[in-house]
C-alpha cells in the first residue's frame, strides 16, 4: 500500500502521530485535549512528540515578549 502511494520508506504510522501531535500544539489546541488524543498519562511524554517548526516557536516568543513589554493596547 505505501509503493501504491508513493510514499517513502521513512514515514511511519509512528511518524504520522508524531505530525499529529505537533500539528494540533500548532493549531492551539488545550495541552490536556492533545495528551488525550494520543492517550498519554504525563504532559512530558506528550512534549517528547512535540516538534514545533521555527515559525512557531518564533511567534510563541514574540508573543510572550509583546506580553511583557507592551500594555494591551500598545499590541492591537
Amino acid at each position: 500500500m505505501r509503493d501504491e502511494a508513493g510514499l517513502a520508506p521513512e514515514l511511519t504510522l509512528h511518524s504520522l502521530r508524531h505530525s499529529y501531535v505537533t500539528h494540533l500544539v500548532e493549531f492551539g489546541y488545550a495541552e490536556q485535549f492533545v495528551q488525550s488524543q494520543v492517550g498519554h498519562a504525563y504532559a512530558s511524554t506528550t512534549a517528547i512528540y512535540t516538534s514545533v517548526t521555527d515559525d512557531y516557536r518564533n511567534r510563541v516568543l514574540t508573543a510572550a515578549i509583546d506580553k511583557f513589554y507592551f500594555t494591551p493596547q500598545e499590541q492591537q
